[in-house]
């Protein structure tokens, strides 16, 4: 048999060398079938090691729908020094569409550039899913029968969020815009973008203004802790319906 620390150890090191989420199914599937723990018995050992964590450097986090060992956000300033690459860039027209496809999925490329008044680059498209941030999950039962597009749980690892009621209600973003105009936050110098190409307006749209909306912004920045207060503003507008609904939910 397993002593308990051995256990707790052999469950860290999985953690470790994973180098993604866990489920509890797979952190059972390590152990032989005569010594597989329970999964209640595994999550007290989450339970131990994320108490263990607590004055470490790491922290042992669920995201995803399985768990993780993370350095803790506070230290990333010293650990980035590690890599000298820059961190990869948006575009908002990249950003913004993948907001409305983890807000109000599934939807069609056709809904999507309803919604923001300009076309859709087939670039943006082509690069979500080639990082498995969003896939195919049906089809519009209407002419042409459009694609379905949702997001996966890659994109829910990348922003490290455990599932889709994690993401920010709109009425968060509009307080965080609230207190960013408030500091007078400025964003950082403009990166190249991953998408660069200029979009076209959508003939007959009423549109949104584009001018800006080819500039890279930081994925995390941007979309999710909204450092960029015109950013937000741009996904509160396209997006007042899911704000509605939201916003509902909760009261």
């Amino acid at each position: 048999m397993t002593s308990e620390l051995k256990f707790k150890q052999i469950v860290e090191a999985a953690l470790l060398a994973s180098g993604g989420p866990m489920t509890l199914d797979l952190l059972q599937e390590i152990f032989l079938e005569d010594e597989r723990p329970d999964k209640q018995t595994l999550r007290a050992v989450i339970g131990e090691l994320q108490a263990d964590y607590q004055q470490r450097g790491i922290e042992l986090v669920q995201v995803a729908g399985g768990y993780r060992v993370n350095v803790k956000a506070e230290l990333a300033p010293w650990v980035s020094r590690l890599w000298e690459e820059r961190p990869a860039r948006y575009s908002r027209a990249m950003l913004e569409t993948l907001a409305l496809i983890a807000y109000r999925q599934p939807i069609t490329r056709g809904e999507i550039e309803e919604i923001r008044g300009v076309s859709v680059s087939s670039y943006i498209i082509k690069t979500m899913m080639e990082r498995e941030w969003i896939r195919i999950v049906g089809h519009r039962d209407v002419p042409g029968r459009p694609a379905l597009y949702a997001t996966t749980r890659d994109f829910l690892a990348y922003f490290g969020l455990n599932g889709l009621g994690d993401l920010p209600t709109l009425q968060e973003i509009r307080d965080l815009d609230s207190i960013n105009r408030e500091l007078e936050l400025n964003t950082p110098g403009s990166e190249s973008a991953a998408e660069t190409g200029r979009e076209n307006p959508v003939s007959g749209s009423s549109g949104f203004d584009t001018e800006a909306s080819d500039e890279p912004h930081d994925a995390e920045l941007a979309e999710f802790t909204v450092d960029d207060s015109d950013s937000s503003q741009r996904v509160v507008a396209v997006d007042a319906e899911a704000a509605g609904k939201l916003e509902k939910n909760d009261k």
